[in-house]
């Protein structure tokens, strides 16, 4: 029992630690915005069960939950990914970073609400129909999917605004993008 929940938080945090490692090196800035959005997606979740915004009693985390975390997670890195390979779509075909992070957010947000919805309708239907760690596994899934439909629409793309009409840079490389090439090289 314990040593199998010690193991799944251990499995958690290494997986988290990888994904924050892939994001950064694929997606550079943009991927940095990504992790704190999946650490702000995992923090609401966890606070949430624990019952610290006191609107609902603490909860005990059992192997499943953890699971259903996990879960949501994945579903938080697909949104951004998602809308960084449109965003970086965008910059290929010319647009400026400010244009193309509207449309990338734009193109990406019927397929990431689609998936989540989809996601969210499952879980729903593990709560009605399953029993003890199946529920818990359908409450942090559901709760975790929500929040990171909230993290990826929401707060990713405040930070990427700011980052981008705050002049840091304006190199697309920094948001893992590459400009498109010149006009004769294109040609030839």
């Amino acid at each position: 029992g314990m040593g199998a929940l010690e193991a799944m938080v251990v499995a958690g945090i290494i997986s988290f630690a990888l994904i924050a490692v892939f994001m950064i090196s694929v997606y550079k800035l943009p991927g940095v915005v990504a992790v704190i959005s999946l650490a702000g997606q995992v923090a609401g979740t966890l606070a949430f069960v624990s019952g610290y915004f006191g609107f609902k009693d603490s909860s005990i985390l059992t192997i499943p939950g953890i699971a259903g975390i996990i879960l949501s997670v994945g579903m938080a890195v697909d949104a951004n990914v998602l809308i960084f390979e449109r965003f970086k779509e965008e910059v290929k075909r010319g647009k400026t970073l400010r244009s193309a992070m509207d449309s990338g957010f734009g193109r990406a947000i019927v397929t990431i609400l689609d998936s989540n919805l989809t996601t969210i309708m499952a879980a729903a239907v593990l709560f009605y129909l399953g029993t003890g760690p199946i529920k818990g596994f359908a409450v942090t899934l559901a709760l975790g999917t929500l929040l990171s439909m909230f993290t990826a629409v929401t707060v990713t793309k405040f930070l990427l605004r700011f980052l981008i009409y705050s002049n840091i840079t304006k190199s697309p490389f920094l948001f893992g993008a590459r400009a498109p090439k010149a006009k004769e090289e294109v040609a030839k």
